[in-house]
């Protein structure tokens, strides 16, 4: 089998799939049957419901898990034994807002993996027939283990990216809930109050924390729980101080406002640490753009000038 015949087995495999896909996304005419409605809500009473529900699909998405559901299972074990630090990757998940598990994000970097194994062999015949043997025996390995690797990357700066928004948004958040205490609101009004007003991402934490609430958890402990999922300096000091209010009966919007304060005071050092570890890469553009330029406009005009003078 030559490379053509290859190369056009490997693209009518994704036209098919593609083409089933559309096709199965085809809304379908006519109303549905009676029992075909009701059948998801007897699945625990009828044997009957529990098969009409289990037929086969033609949309090949599902089709395709099934047949390699347990093949991914078994790779993503493998992988998380491989690389572990699952602990540190629930962290990232819980910090990043993800509301997969552990288990399917190693699911996803096998994915990923096999991706790049495919594309790295993809180039790799791209590079046999120029002769580079050894080149294209490492490009599927050197792809996969990046695809592999760009997962974790990518989880650990949505992480951090989110972490530190969260962190910018906690002087407000503060500063708000300290107002409608001081407005004679309770404790879980405010919160409610800022979660259903606020649009970042500390109120998606905040909304968490209610939902724990409704369920029947104490207001500190649903609170504690989202400093942990979080894990944000200035939130986790300002929800320690909230809770030791609550258990010696202090005035939390005291509390709050002064935590307000600590946070805002501890972004502005933050700020200026870090203009200061960007000291020399700010210069970098100031060196190498905007310096060369400005001298250039100094002295072009100079120069043409006295090139077209004598």
């Amino acid at each position: 089998m030559t490379n053509t015949v290859g190369v056009a087995l490997v693209f009518g495999c994704l036209l098919g799939t593609g083409l089933w896909s559309l096709s199965a996304a085809v809304p379908q005419i006519g109303a549905r049957r009676l029992s075909e409605r009701i059948a998801p809500y007897l699945l625990d009473v009828s044997d009957e419901a529990r098969q009409l529900m289990e037929r086969r699909v033609s949309d090949p998405l599902p089709v395709l898990g099934r047949l390699l559901g347990p093949v991914l299972g078994r790779a993503a074990r493998v992988l998380s034994a491989a690389l572990g630090g699952n602990v540190a990757v629930e962290k990232w998940l819980s910090q990043s807002g993800w509301t997969v598990s552990v288990q399917q994000f190693r699911t996803r970097q096998v994915l990923a993996g096999a991706a790049g194994l495919v594309g790295g062999a993809g180039l790799g015949i791209a590079f046999a027939q120029n002769g580079r043997t050894v080149v294209a025996l490492l490009m599927p390995l050197a792809l996969a283990v990046a695809a592999v690797v760009s997962c974790d990357l990518l989880l650990r700066r949505r992480a951090a990216s989110r972490v530190a928004r969260i962190s910018e948004e906690v002087p407000t958040v503060l500063e708000f809930l300290s107002l409608s205490l001081s407005a004679g609101e309770g404790l879980v009004d405010a919160l409610r109050r800022v979660a259903e007003i606020g649009s970042g991402e500390l109120s998606v934490e905040l909304k968490r924390a209610l939902v724990d609430t409704a369920a029947g958890s104490p207001v500190a402990i649903a609170l504690t729980r989202c400093a942990a999922r979080v894990d944000s300096p200035p939130l986790t000091r300002a929800v320690e101080q909230m809770c030791a209010a609550m258990e010696h009966g202090s005035p939390i919007a005291q509390v709050l406002r002064a935590q307000a304060q600590d946070a805002r005071e501890e972004f502005k050092r933050n700020l200026l640490e870090a203009a200061g570890r960007k000291e020399v890469a700010m210069l970098v553009p100031l060196v190498l753009l905007i310096l060369p330029l400005s001298i250039a406009f100094a002295l072009l005009p100079g120069i043409f000038v006295l090139r077209s003078g004598f």
